[in-house]
């Protein structure tokens, strides 16, 4: 039976916090035909929107978290990641995996977090991150929609944070796949997804 008591919150509540997930340089330097990892159309276009994202939430003082794939060389860190569909991917000894920081006006002041797996919480100091800053909404944007994006969401889903995606600024494998993990996570919380106007909007109301 669907949940009768069901209610969509307020985009933001309490203090929030913009997550950039796996915009990396490869996003926008690597033009192969065959990636190590498969791209729906369009993934290039909506990680270049993630920047108004930033941008939005710079002017509105909300801390901005980037998050980093990456491996180290030896590949002794992949684990059961290479099982499935994906190649051998993000090395540290790879200019490909840095994070896309022109693009995305990586700042020195903003937050990093470097992951081995899906997760931006499995083996990070993320969480710890997140209580010093006191945030309570988690923002997503970035890639991929149905592995990094959705595995992070359920996490912090879990944790008990709010969680919002902003739909036209992340993308997935494809746009199945894109499209079922955006239902997934609207499932776990009604209103959790949004579209970049909204958030932008939000952003600006806690600045007013």
């Amino acid at each position: 039976m669907a949940n009768p008591r069901k209610l969509k919150r307020d985009l933001i509540v309490g203090r929030p916090a913009l997550i950039v997930i796996d915009i990396q340089a490869s996003t926008f330097i690597d033009d192969s035909t065959e990636r190590s990892i498969d791209n729906m159309p369009g993934y290039r276009d909506r990680m270049m929107r993630a920047r108004g994202a930033i941008d939005a939430a710079r002017a509105a003082d909300v801390p901005v978290i980037f998050v980093q794939e990456i491996h180290r060389a030896d590949l002794i860190d992949f684990g059961r990641e290479l099982d499935g569909d994906e190649d051998i991917h993000c090395l540290d000894d790879d200019p490909r995996t840095e994070i896309a920081a022109k693009e995305m006006d990586f700042r020195s002041s903003d937050y990093l977090i470097r992951k081995r797996r899906y997760s931006a919480f499995f083996g990070t100091d993320f969480e710890i991150l997140l209580r010093g800053l006191k945030v309570d909404t988690l923002v997503l944007v970035g890639g991929l929609t149905d592995v990094c994006v959705h595995y992070t969401f359920v996490d912090a889903h879990q944790s008990d944070y709010f969680c919002r995606v902003i739909e036209d600024c992340v993308a997935g494998s494809s746009v199945e796949a894109h499209d079922a993990a955006l239902r997934a996570m609207e499932y776990l919380q009604t209103g959790a997804v949004r579209p970049l106007d909204d958030v932008r909007r939000a952003f600006s109301a806690l600045s007013g």
